[in-house]
């Protein structure tokens, strides 16, 4: 695959105002910026594609006004591993969305890179930059504005750093039946943290922070199971499952508890090295859209990392 398979018009950004001329005036504060490998350029570009197939069938529904959401904004940009470029991020690819959405809500608890990325969009009405933890802001302030008989819908992206995710807003998201959501599960982040091949050790705050990821406490007897040598959870060996099992536990767990009617088999986004950093799920109301993100995510399903 080439680079520029993964690269962004640069003409019809700056057409619209988001250039990378604007981003490369706010690059010199690089703690604001990500270095980001083959597969999240992956991800960037199947939840554009995504975006743009959403905003087309929604901008044609009469009556029905529809929005994009991003819980982990970031600054805007991006530097790409593969090509050494500036990648435009989540955000500004949503912006750049025709038909447009209606209302972009975008948050970060990063004040520096909501502030890099108001640099980079401007003033823009239907722009509303957010800042503080997602978890709090998505259920006070901006999903009571995205309820059913509003005739509103959104697309809502949360792509966690680690285990920074609570059920409740997944869950939140499920109850509404407004959002089609693109969700990072990071499970090398989970393994290194929460699923230890002793559980016993692992320590309480991780553990907490799993258990609020998972929505329960039922991860436990998800990821484990005995072994041969006694029951779960006391003083004898336990067997872990595959990250597979684990990843297939959490599909089900979003259908069951979380509310969504579809949720197709999640995208697995690798480092260079080969190896699974987080799945990519996909959760909606709608037999389309997952009909669409099925089809998108086998487009993918067989490339290879740079």
């Amino acid at each position: 695959m080439s680079s520029g398979d993964l690269s962004y018009d640069r003409a019809r950004h700056e057409s619209r105002g988001i250039s990378p001329g604007a981003g490369a005036k706010v690059t010199k504060r690089k703690r604001e910026f990500d270095e980001i490998g083959y597969w999240s350029e992956v991800k960037l570009e199947i939840v554009s594609k995504y975006a743009h197939a959403y905003s087309t069938i929604l901008a044609n529904q009469r009556g029905l006004t529809h929005y994009y959401i991003d819980g982990f904004a970031g600054p805007g940009f991006a530097l790409s591993k593969t090509t050494g470029e500036w990648v435009l991020g989540s955000p500004l690819n949503a912006l750049n969305v025709a038909p447009p959405f209606k209302r972009y809500f975008l948050i970060d608890l990063d004040g520096g890179r909501l502030d890099s990325l108001k640099r980079v969009i401007g003033p823009r009405s239907d722009v509303e930059l957010l800042k503080g933890d997602c978890n709090d802001v998505l259920l006070r302030k901006v999903f009571p504005q995205v309820r059913f008989e509003q005739y509103r819908r959104a697309l809502c992206l949360l792509d966690p750093y680690g285990l920074q995710l609570s059920w409740k807003v997944i869950a939140a998201a499920g109850r509404l039946q407004t959002i089609d959501l693109f969700l990072n599960f990071p499970i090398m982040d989970i393994n290194r943290n929460a699923l230890w091949t002793r559980p016993d050790r692992v320590d309480a705050a991780d553990a907490k922070r799993m258990s609020a990821l998972w929505g329960d406490e039922s991860w436990r007897q998800a990821a484990y199971r005995p072994s041969a040598q006694g029951s779960l959870f006391g003083d004898v060996a336990v067997q872990k499952v595959s990250n597979d099992a684990i990843v297939e536990a959490f599909r089900t767990r979003l259908r069951d508890h979380g509310g969504f009617k579809n949720v197709p088999s999640p995208m697995p986004m690798r480092n260079s090295s080969n190896a699974v950093v987080y799945y990519l799920f996909f959760a909606s109301q709608n037999d389309a859209a997952n009909h669409i993100v099925t089809d998108i995510f086998s487009r993918y399903a067989e490339r290879k990392g740079a």
